[in-house]
């Protein structure tokens, strides 16, 4: 059929509401084509998108903390619950404290993860530590749940001398060898199709772990995803495509992004199973999350998650969100439906939290977050003779006669330059 007479027919079928066309001749058997498996039918049908169910948002709480079906409690106790409520509070605190430390010049840039704390600590308790991270950049609160020290994050984005990385990366880009998690990088998506793969390496030796790769809905439009979903798929890779869908790739929202039903109905067209839950529900993310993760493992298959979210803050320090969304918007999600305010409400009716907890608690976080940013403010920054470190086993002979070079200028114009706030040359 041509172009011409598929556009006329697209037409007919809108405009008259017709969705079908009886064909006389028909096999009864199976098609035999290699593409598919479907089977022949008389009807010529069109699949129209507004005409198919819309993936549902599972839940738990309710934006009050009530639990809404008994059954979907995971059923923490008091010491479990409390320790991942204080990990999204300690999130959030730090978050602030950076964030205002980059207005004040005092770092050049940063992230934060206000509204998705939730998504970072629930699906954090629901993995197992030998469970693979690939991040995006905002996991602050995956980072601190797998052992990551506020102070480290602290050196990381000051670029000091006792930063895993050796100060080579933009703050916010973490090096996560200690808590199983690959560094982040800042190209959109690129972590995508190397989770998948690493999966696909993993199955080959141990059938019990799985890869976890984090990514925002805007991302999902980038071709490294559809590459990485659909080799992981054919594959048969355990790897959980995490997607925290909260509205807006920079300034960009889904409504601009994408036409069909999000990014979990993606699923269907891979061949993969999918969920899609309520991001700021911290039940229902570790519940999905958990049994995404057994599907995976146990059947050795791609999931996709769909976390329905909200990015409160700007996307980073460089972005004015209040230039594309209205001050109003960013309130009732910033101040009425949190995710830290609905787990508390839960603690709170279980006589599990309280007024002078939470105000005990923010006071010694605040106190040891701050604390650690001086610390790290004040400590030496790398030598930067290591640039030319870690990309070579043996440094090629061009670069040996870069770094001499360097170290002869830094010698001739020593006053040009901070030496005093670096590690001494050597």
């Amino acid at each position: 059929m041509s172009l011409l007479a598929r556009n006329l027919l697209g037409s007919l079928c809108r405009a008259t509401h017709i969705r079908s066309f009886h064909v006389d001749s028909v096999r009864d058997e199976p098609a035999p084509y290699p593409g598919v498996s479907s089977d022949f039918t008389k009807e010529l049908r069109f699949i129209i998108p507004e005409e198919v169910p819309k993936i549902p948002i599972y839940r738990v709480l309710n934006g009050q903390g009530k639990v809404l079906d008994p059954s979907g409690d995971p059923g923490f106790d008091q010491d479990e619950l409390t320790e991942m409520y204080r990990y999204m509070v300690r999130t959030s605190v730090m978050d602030r404290i950076l964030y205002q430390s980059q207005r004040q010049g005092r770092i050049s840039f940063y992230m934060t993860n206000f509204g998705e704390e939730a998504i970072q600590i629930g699906s954090a308790r629901a993995l197992k530590f030998k469970d693979v991270v690939f991040p995006q950049y905002r996991e602050a609160g995956v980072f601190l749940w797998r052992g990551y020290t506020p102070l480290e994050c602290m050196h990381q984005c000051f670029g000091t001398a006792r930063d895993f990385g050796k100060g080579k990366q933009m703050p916010v880009h973490y090096s996560g060898a200690k808590a199983n998690i690959q560094t982040v990088s800042s190209p959109l998506g690129t972590q995508i199709p190397q989770a998948a793969g690493h999966a696909y390496a993993l199955k080959q030796t141990d059938k019990d772990v799985c890869v976890v790769c984090y990514f925002g809905e805007g991302a999902a439009s980038e071709g490294d995803a559809h590459a990485a979903m659909n080799m992981a798929a054919v594959l048969d890779c355990p790897v959980l495509f995490f997607c925290r869908n909260n509205g807006y790739a920079i300034s960009t929202s889904t409504k601009d992004q994408y036409r069909g039903d999000g990014i979990a109905s993606r699923g269907i067209g891979y061949g993969m199973p999918a969920v899609r839950f309520d991001g700021n529900d911290l039940f229902a993310v570790y519940n999905a999350t958990k049994a995404a993760r057994k599907l995976a493992v146990e059947e050795q298959r791609p999931v996709i998650l769909e976390a329905m979210t909200y990015r409160v803050g700007h996307h980073s320090t460089s972005d004015d969100s209040t230039a594309y969304r209205s001050v109003d918007e960013v309130n009732y999600w910033d101040t009425v439906d949190t995710p830290i305010n609905r787990i508390r409400s839960y603690l709170t009716d279980k006589g599990w939290w309280s007024e002078s907890h939470e105000k005990e608690f923010r006071s010694t976080t605040r106190t040891e977050i701050l604390r650690a940013f001086k610390e790290a403010e004040t400590t030496k920054l790398p030598n930067p003779l290591l640039m030319f470190d870690d990309a070579w086993d043996t440094l090629p002979l061009n670069l040996q006669d870069q770094k001499q070079e360097l170290i002869d200028h830094l010698k001739r114009h020593p006053d040009h330059y901070p030496l005093d706030k670096c590690e001494d040359l050597e």
